[in-house]
């Protein structure tokens, strides 16, 4: 428990930041399960209007720290690629 004012304010501000973040979180990963949703149902234009939609979020959340770039990059290459493939196919 934080003894000084100052550490019991960081502690207050540590959570409302751990908070806020993770519901940022949750909406990146949410908008990733529509991509891959319109992916596994196979339609290519379903698919991809989802991913032009999570792509700005992505990045978005990449910029503010909240995941970092490189998996961002990661999460955009992959399912950029199973897209692809769908079209494909």
């Amino acid at each position: 428990m934080a003894n000084s004012a100052q550490a019991q304010k960081r502690a207050r501000q540590g959570e409302f930041r751990r908070r806020h973040n993770a519901s940022f979180r949750s909406m990146v990963r949410t908008y990733l399960k529509k991509v891959i949703a319109g992916i596994q149902t196979g339609n290519y234009e379903t698919a991809t209007a989802a991913y032009n939609a999570a792509v700005p979020v992505i990045d978005r959340m990449a910029d503010k720290g909240i995941i970092h770039k490189n998996k961002a990059a990661r999460h955009k290459s992959r399912l950029n690629t199973a897209i692809l493939a769908l079209k494909a196919a």
